[in-house]
């Protein structure tokens, strides 16, 4: 249940705690500080994207965003060998993998700027369920009655978080749908990683490739639409960009340091940022519908995780 938020990497393997039981200890305390730091992490790109409130184009955002990831992209890149682990043999799979990418950055980007930016990182949470359903017919997985009741109860939370009894959906409609939209795209782009995975191309190959693919992309959409940053602007910017590298590397060593069973509930840690930077900047207080929607829906989540443990499903 890796789960990518605003940097929209691509996860990790991981590798085999030691079996020395105190450096196992240690390990695992370890992944767990590196996947609670990367949650703030991404907390912090979300913060900055609303911080610009729509004065910056999306396409713009999600241009510079990948552009200024770069730079803190190559020391990765030189510890992995160099150009040579830039190499690949799936160039169609990096283009839908960019495609689904960049769907998702268009989600939470939008939700971010138009709605509370804890209620963005919640509908986020509804990428395991559409992962759940989608890997039926893409992956030829069988999901039993537990998971898909599960499924429809993670959609219940959704339910609940966006009840018109509550703040209504009329202006908000469309960013709603949007992010809902979004954790579709990163569905999508989980199984195309897990496939490339699965063909032997590298996780930097996929970083990287993902995020030259989604400047390019977003850079042609962007002009059109151009408008120069402020100073403050482009301070943002240049935040977003480093610090949801930083956020995807810090997930990455997070997973390659403890065991996914462990390490993947602690991805939920970044309602409890995101709330907490929404009430404290932007005075975004949850009312009860929005904890109760949010509460089945990180249930519904943890329960799918839990059942994929269980029954051993390979994500």
């Amino acid at each position: 249940m890796t789960k990518q938020g605003p940097g929209g990497g691509a996860g990790a393997r991981m590798t085999a705690p030691p079996d020395n039981p105190q450096a196992s200890i240690r390990a695992r305390r370890r992944g767990i500080l590196l996947l609670i730091s990367a949650t703030a992490a991404f907390a912090v790109t979300a913060a900055f994207v609303k911080a610009l409130g729509g004065a910056i184009p999306l396409a713009e955002v999600i241009f510079f965003r990948n552009l200024f990831a770069l730079p803190a992209l190559l020391p990765v890149v030189l510890a992995s060998g160099g150009l040579a682990a830039l190499a690949t043999r799936n160039p169609l799979s990096h283009a839908a993998r960019t495609l689904f990418g960049m769907m998702g950055m268009i989600g939470a980007f939008y939700g971010y700027v138009h709605l509370p930016i804890a209620t963005v990182t919640a509908l986020g949470f509804t990428m395991p369920l559409f992962l759940t359903v989608l890997s039926v017919p893409l992956l030829g997985e069988q999901v039993g009655w537990r998971r898909g009741l599960a499924v429809l109860v993670g959609f219940l939370g959704v339910v609940l978080m966006v009840w018109p009894g509550a703040d209504g959906i009329g202006d908000s409609g469309l960013a709603v749908l949007l992010c809902l939209l979004g954790s579709v795209g990163w569905a999508l782009a989980m199984i195309t990683i897990r496939q490339m995975g699965e063909a032997g191309e590298s996780s930097v190959a996929i970083v990287v490739w993902f995020a030259v693919g989604s400047a390019a992309l977003a850079g042609i959409a962007a002009v059109p639409v151009w408008v120069w940053p402020t100073p403050l602007e482009w301070a943002l910017l240049a935040g977003i960009g480093l610090i949801s590298a930083l956020a995807q590397v810090l997930m990455t060593s997070a997973y390659r340091t403890g065991e996914t069973t462990l390490l993947a509930p602690f991805e939920y840690t970044g309602i409890v940022w995101t709330t907490t930077v929404g009430a404290v900047v932007w005075a975004e207080l949850p009312d009860g519908w929005d904890f109760l929607g949010i509460a089945v829906l990180v249930g519904a989540g943890i329960y799918i995780w839990h059942r994929e443990v269980v029954l051993g499903v390979k994500r």
